[in-house]
């Protein structure tokens, strides 16, 4: 099963600043099953979805 990228946010927000999660949240309020992963290569937190099947 793989992932789809939806946005990437550096990891150095300001403190109380969750800039990947409030952005994964208003995805799943409109029904995108996002969440939040953490690339340690890049230093970057990624918005991601499960890949979908395209047939």
């Amino acid at each position: 099963m793989g992932a789809k990228v939806l946005e990437r946010f550096p990891a150095g927000a300001p403190r109380g600043s969750w800039p990947a999660e409030e952005y994964a949240a208003r995805c799943r309020a409109e029904g995108e099953p996002a969440t939040v992963v953490m690339d340690l290569k890049s230093d970057a937190f990624l918005v991601v979805v499960p890949a979908r099947d395209e047939d």
